[in-house]
């Protein structure tokens, strides 16, 4: 497993290393001594799944206020998608900075997002499935999100979405 650094300060790309034989394979996804080293959260009260039939479903941007910021580490379990995280920490050294990844089943690689983050995929196929773990229990009411498409982030997603909640379409830009 190897724990790769982004643009987004404490933002992580796990890539896993896969091991294949006749009966199928084996990867190593989690491991507490390694995350913990590396400044991640290794606690995970909550797991979250998202299923998503149609290419270019948009979900995001999410995340969770104060006092319960959310750390997550997302992988997709099917399909591939494009997954986006902007820094949203005033007092962090890469404040409004984004960083994106495509995440697949195939690949079984993962985004260790940090708390304070926002955080969001766009589908790139049909019958997508992403896996969630989460380091905080939601709160309804700390539920918070940013415009996916915010000029002050210039998130560069592969293509505009297709399938884009009221909620998600309907959030102001941040600054």
């Amino acid at each position: 497993m190897r724990l790769e650094k982004t643009d987004v300060e404490g933002c992580l790309h796990i890539e896993v290393d896969v091991h294949a034989d006749e009966r199928g394979l084996f990867a190593r996804t989690f491991d507490i001594d390694l995350f913990a080293k590396a400044g991640m959260r290794s606690n995970w009260p909550q797991c979250n799944t998202s299923w998503n039939a149609k290419r270019g479903t948009l979900r995001g941007m999410h995340f969770q206020a104060e006092p319960k910021l959310d750390p997550k580490l997302v992988r997709c379990t099917r399909g591939k998608v494009f997954d986006a995280v902007v820094d949203l920490r005033r007092d962090s050294p890469t404040f409004l900075k984004w960083t994106g990844a495509e995440l697949s089943h195939e690949r079984r690689n993962a985004l260790y997002i940090p708390p304070g983050c926002g955080h969001g995929f766009l589908s790139l196929e049909d019958d997508c499935e992403v896996f969630y773990m989460m380091g905080e229990v939601y709160v309804g009411d700390l539920g918070r999100g940013v415009r996916w498409n915010d000029p002050a982030f210039g998130i560069k997603w592969p293509f505009a979405p297709v399938v884009i909640s009221e909620r998600d379409a309907s959030y102001a830009d941040f600054v």
